[in-house]
């Protein structure tokens, strides 16, 4: 199974109608379409070599990043992701131990942590993967549970607090400690969102929490700019969680709550007074190639 996004051309054709008022467009902005066209014809021909490499007797598709939460993988597919890193944790929480193969369309312009390979070494690829003969790198999720039993899954990090970004106020169970807190939210993260979100909130604060490494069994999670007036705590604004230990967050907002993972708010849920949600290590893990 094939996956991929739209690009950044094909979303310009779609909204502007022409390749020059594509271009009108870009140019009132400082850009110039050469550049995106250039993007696009990369991706065009990485896809294309991929296509090429399915062996014919295999059974194939391709499903867009849009449509990942209507589609279903049968349990022996290999999944070939065709873009940016930002790609593979879109995929990651819709699979159930698929082997997932990161081909970098551009690496010029991806910086390729997690597509790691290019289009031209797929075709070796599908058959080790297919004869088990290449080597799996299992990579940890966090899972978030609500109170009605619905769970969302993240490769990155989950984010609770208000969908503006704006003061989130809620109560914090973590161990022994049950507080209340207002802040901008918290981030939970896993070692491979370590990088990114996490890595920028533990700089600037110059947190002792050591990040868990990509893999580790083991989340780190940090309280957003934890605000000190009465009635909030700031007795605990990071810490870790690691198997067979959970962090449970209640909300007290009356409205605008939001849980989601991985910076995609669309894929989110309402997180208003008196919902609860505990997120702890998923059972599920990435298998990346």
């Amino acid at each position: 199974m094939v996956v991929s996004r739209v690009t950044e051309y094909e979303q310009l054709l779609a909204e502007h109608g022409t390749r020059e008022q594509a271009a009108f467009y870009l140019r009132t902005r400082g850009r110039d379409i050469e550049d995106v066209t250039d993007r696009h014809a990369r991706m065009m021909a990485a896809r294309s070599e991929v296509a090429s490499a399915i062996p014919r007797e295999w059974r194939r598709g391709s499903v867009d990043r849009s449509n990942l939460d209507r589609f279903l993988f049968e349990t022996d597919d290999i999944v070939v992701a065709v873009g940016q890193d930002g790609l593979v944790p879109n995929v990651a929480k819709y699979l159930d131990g698929q082997s997932v193969i990161g081909v970098n369309p551009d690496p010029g312009y991806y910086e390729g942590v997690l597509v790691r390979h290019v289009s031209h070494e797929v075709a070796d690829l599908l058959q080790q993967v297919h004869r088990g003969e290449v080597e799996l790198e299992s990579r940890r999720m966090v899972q978030a549970t609500l109170d009605d039993g619905l769970q969302l899954l993240a490769l990155n990090e989950i984010f609770i607090g208000h969908h503006s970004h704006q003061s989130a106020r809620y109560r914090l169970t973590v161990g022994d400690h049950e507080l209340r807190q207002i802040s901008s939210g918290l981030i939970v993260s896993t070692g491979t969102g370590a990088t990114g979100w996490a890595r920028s909130i533990s700089i600037e604060r110059q947190s002792t929490i050591q990040l868990p490494r990509a893999g580790e069994a083991r989340l780190a999670f940090f309280v957003r700019e934890a605000f000190p007036a009465s009635g909030s705590s700031l007795e605990v604004t990071e810490g870790e969680i690691v198997d067979g230990q959970s962090l449970v967050v209640s909300s007290e907002m009356e409205a605008g709550g939001i849980v989601f993972g991985d910076g995609i708010e669309s894929d989110g849920v309402t997180f208003d007074w008196g919902r609860r949600v505990e997120i702890t290590l998923a059972r599920l893990q990435l298998q990346l190639v």
